[in-house]
């Protein structure tokens, strides 16, 4: 099989799924293609290209779907905003991805769309960016700790979890509350969005 661009992209993106991105490596690929490493670099000059190679691969999926008439733009850009989180989930270290690639067309236009929606809807371009590029930064650093290594037996051999109970009430009191039967980390991560775009509901008593 002939060896171009979207060959390599596909190839890597499972060197990705199967190994994380830690691993993701133009020696690992190379031999994943049945080639030497410097045979890639006239499709891919380096490693920073080839981040931003998966990071457009990981982004193509994403459906952008246009804001239907009556809609309400925050309901829509929370939507837009799950959508992203999930392209970034489908694949390990999805986040690191997209946070450290270089100049994403797929990103861009993600944000091009959520911004000129937002400003045919009447807000104002300043406004506009911050919210789009809020509410980007809230999914992507969500995804990026959901997609951290969990503590392993090492980290939590010293661990006194009645102690950090006792040191942090309300904190555990929250986690305690949020996820109660029924809640996942899912509404968690809409409600954080939503927040974004709608702002804060601040009871009277506590104005």
């Amino acid at each position: 099989m002939a060896l171009d661009r979207t060959r390599i992209v596909t190839e890597a993106v499972a060197l990705l799924d199967a190994e994380g991105l830690d691993n993701v490596t133009l020696r690992k690929l190379a031999a994943r293609l049945g080639v030497q490493a410097p045979t890639l670099y006239w499709h891919i000059p380096n490693k920073a290209a080839l981040i931003t190679a998966i990071a457009e691969e990981i982004l193509t999926p994403l459906p952008a779907v246009p804001i239907a008439d009556g809609e309400r733009w925050q309901d829509w850009l929370v939507g837009l905003s799950s959508r992203l989180r999930q392209a970034l989930l489908a694949h390990p270290d999805g986040a690191r991805i997209i946070s450290i690639a270089q100049m994403s067309r797929n990103m861009a236009a993600l944000s091009e769309l959520a911004m000129s929606t937002l400003v045919a809807r009447g807000l104002p371009l300043h406004q506009a960016r911050v919210i789009v590029l809020t509410a980007e930064r809230v999914t992507i650093g969500f995804a990026l700790e959901e997609q951290a290594p969990r503590p392993d037996e090492e980290a939590l051999k010293d661990f006194d979890l009645d102690a950090y109970r006792a040191t942090y009430p309300t904190v555990i009191a929250g986690i305690t509350e949020y996820f109660a039967p029924g809640r996942t980390v899912d509404d968690l991560f809409r409600e954080c969005v939503t927040l974004v775009v709608e702002g804060p509901t601040v009871p009277p008593s506590a104005a």
